[in-house]
């Protein structure tokens, strides 16, 4: 059994047991965490599609920690101007592990 689920303006594609990196939540490491918006649930040659999400469908999760992504440098520049800013930015992610889904 699979699901799509949005959360953090992204979708995911999950099923029991995947880990996978979210936008970060406000919760502890190991603490549960519900996900009601659930855009897809399939089984075998079966699907359940909602509009645009299911009623009475939800993934539950486990949070195994919190991080941060790698560095990544914004660069602005205007030749002959002598303009150049520089900026780095580490995104915060939390890392979860889906632990059931209901659909």
């Amino acid at each position: 059994m699979f699901a799509v689920i949005n959360t953090g303006g992204k979708q995911y594609r999950v099923s029991e047991g995947t880990v996978l990196r979210v936008e970060k939540l406000p919760a502890d490491a190991g603490a549960t965490v519900e996900f009601g918006e659930v855009l897809l649930v399939g089984e075998g040659d079966t699907f359940k599609i909602g509009k645009p999400y299911l009623s009475g469908a939800k993934v539950t999760a486990t949070v195994q920690a919190h991080g941060k992504a790698g560095k990544v440098r914004i660069v602005k520049f205007r030749r002959r101007k002598h303009y150049l800013r520089q900026k780095t930015h580490r995104q915060s992610y939390t890392e979860v592990k889906v632990t059931g889904i209901v659909g």
